[in-house]
């Protein structure tokens, strides 16, 4: 499976493979990829908004200068005929930085940040992701292993209800189990009660 993304000159592919995910990218400043499991897609995300601060500047800048314009031709009461050319210059440049603006939800893992754009694959990316960790981390770890210490077992079943792979009922279920596997074997059937 495979999902792309591109805003201007950002583009993202996110091609979904049995075990891990690769995360291709590509934009003005470079491309790469990487290669990471579900089971390290973090559960937190912070956001990054990506802008043209120049064309904020210049914006207002001759904003500010079309209205000196016009506000000195009312004063001295010359002609108003071409004095709005820069307000309207810089009302188009505030409005191309408006439009041209990124976000990113940015992932970060152990081999790089993931950075999703906010835009109508955002939330499909998102939860395939964390649908497949969660499918990743049973595989891994959702069943008891006899053979491990007991209280290890139990830190492994309460970590998975952390990371909402498990709910509080699934976790507790699979701790009495850890706790039905390490019971004494000596102990006479009157004792466990």
């Amino acid at each position: 499976m495979e999902i792309k993304q591109k805003k201007f000159s950002n583009h993202h592919t996110y091609t979904f493979e049995s075990e891990y995910v690769n995360f291709a990218y590509k934009d003005k400043s470079g491309s790469g990829d990487f290669d990471f499991n579900y089971a390290d897609f973090p559960e937190k995300s912070s956001i990054t908004i990506e802008q043209n601060e120049w064309l904020r500047n210049v914006g207002i800048l001759w904003c500010l200068l079309g209205c000196y314009r016009i506000g000195s031709a009312v004063y001295s009461g010359s002609s108003l005929s071409g004095t709005g050319l820069w307000l309207v210059l810089g009302v188009i440049c505030l409005i191309w930085f408006a439009l041209t603006k990124v976000k990113y939800s940015v992932f970060k893992t152990e081999r790089g940040n993931v950075f999703v754009i906010q835009d109508k694959n955002h939330e499909n990316i998102v939860s395939e992701l964390n649908k497949r960790k969660k499918d990743q981390l049973l595989a891994w770890y959702g069943e008891v292993n006899p053979e491990n210490d007991k209280e290890n077992e139990i830190e492994k079943f309460r970590w998975l209800e952390q990371q909402n792979v498990m709910t509080n009922d699934e976790a507790e279920k699979k701790i009495a189990e850890v706790e039905f596997a390490h019971k004494d074997p000596d102990l006479k059937p009157q004792e466990l009660n």
